[in-house]
């Protein structure tokens, strides 16, 4: 199993391009599959999850063809096997994505759920609750949800909590559906927006993406058609957390700030100069960061998937900042491994109280899920001598090329098994 060797110290400096969205990417390659034609996409990072979804698709019997620079082309005319397995699925929960479109465009799924979550329950629920507001036939049986519909029927969906895939799914059914579907209480996220701009392109007719009301009047057929998949925000986020806390001065090109406002304020506030240019922000750290308090919420407000970053630079900072997490009941687990590195961090339930020390010491640590893995990078390129991180196979789901990149900017990492 790989691990990544940190030699700490070396401020970040330089030039590097954000990849495509792994979480735009996913539901985007779902979308395919109500597609009468090839999907031809651009900008689709190099991952294992963006694997993942093309091995399952491919085992349904969709044609998916990979070219040059983050192309790939799908086409699901070949499909013979609306299934989505258990042994795909356990592996990366976006699989559930597959249910809508397949219920839509095939009149029948067979999608594993996706069980158990290292940061906590994340429940299908809304999901099938929508799913059957249209009309669908939603059984559950042997861990697994089957579904069929002849065709589905537009409805009002309002869904008990605010929930991305969710959200994404619900969507993608109703472009096929008979009539008109309101989503109420919709996912914000930019990610949402992007798989609406994907679908619009298709042909679909959808109003209101990027508010908490989506409207979908539902068409006969969508065709194929080509699509950019947008910049990764978290990765941006990343990698502006790594500067900001190795008191560096980077520029981060293929990236917008407006899908990070949040972010880019809290760093401000901890003494970053930033500037937001077309397509690029830079960054300049100062010579020691102050202690910046966040509480994650759903988009457009501070993101979860950012908080593990914000933690590891609050390790490092001047006086002490309060985390606070209400999203997911178990993210906290990199909080351990940083302190094994030399980190001031007391946990009392869904918040962390840190207190910045003057430096990290290298250990070694274990990565227990993706945006871990994130804060242990930053906080060894941080710490003074070696830091070893164990199970990077989380970080290959979400960051592509990142000891490449790291190197290209100054940083001393290497991979190892």
């Amino acid at each position: 199993m790989d691990k990544l060797l940190i030699a700490g110290g070396a401020p970040l400096v330089g030039e590097v391009a954000i990849s495509g969205a792994k979480n735009a990417a996913l539901p985007i390659l779902c979308a395919g599959l109500l597609c009468d034609g090839a999907l031809a996409l651009s900008n689709v990072p190099r991952l294992n999850d963006v694997a993942t979804m093309l091995r399952l698709l491919g085992q349904m019997g969709v044609t998916a063809a990979n070219g040059d620079g983050g192309t790939v082309t799908i086409d699901a005319r070949t499909l013979t096997n609306p299934v989505a397995p258990y042994e795909m699925v356990k592996t990366m929960r976006a699989s559930i994505l597959a249910l809508g479109p397949l219920l839509a465009r095939h009149g029948e799924a067979r999608v594993s759920l996706p069980g158990g979550c290292a940061i906590g329950a994340r429940p299908v629920d809304q999901h099938i609750k929508g799913l059957q507001a249209m009309g669908a036939e939603i059984r559950v049986e042997n861990g697994y949800v089957l579904a069929q519909a002849r065709r589905l029927k537009g409805a009002r969906i309002v869904t008990d909590m605010v929930t991305v895939t969710g959200t994404e799914n619900l969507m993608m059914a109703a472009t096929l559906a008979d009539g008109e579907t309101v989503i109420e209480n919709a996912a914000r996220e930019p990610e949402v927006v992007d798989l609406a701009d994907c679908l619009s392109a298709m042909g679909a007719r959808i109003s209101g993406a990027g508010s908490d009301r989506i409207v979908v009047r539902g068409v006969e057929r969508l065709h194929g058609a080509e699509y950019p998949v947008m910049p990764d925000r978290v990765e941006t986020g990343t990698y502006l957390c790594a500067a900001a806390a190795t008191r560096g001065e980077i520029l981060l090109t293929q990236t917008s700030a407006a899908l990070l406002d949040a972010v880019v304020e809290k760093l401000r506030e901890a003494g970053c100069a930033i500037e937001c240019r077309p397509g690029a922000i830079a960054l300049k750290a100062p010579k020691r960061l102050k202690s910046v308090s966040v509480r994650t919420a759903p988009y457009p407000a501070f993101p979860t998937d950012m908080q593990a970053q914000f933690m590891a630079i609050d390790c490092v900072a001047e006086g002490a900042a309060v985390i606070r997490e209400t999203i997911f009941e178990n993210r906290f687990m990199h909080a351990v491994e940083l302190i094994r590195l030399g980190a001031d961090i007391r946990i009392d339930a869904n918040n962390a109280v840190v207190t910045g020390v003057p430096t990290l010491d290298g250990a070694t640590v274990m990565a227990t899920d993706l945006r871990a893995s994130a804060s242990l990078v930053i906080a060894g390129l941080v710490a003074q001598g070696e830091t070893v991180i164990e199970r990077i196979y989380h970080l290959d789901r979400g960051y592509e090329r990142i000891e490449e990149k790291l190197t290209r900017l100054g940083a001393n990492v290497r991979r190892a098994r």
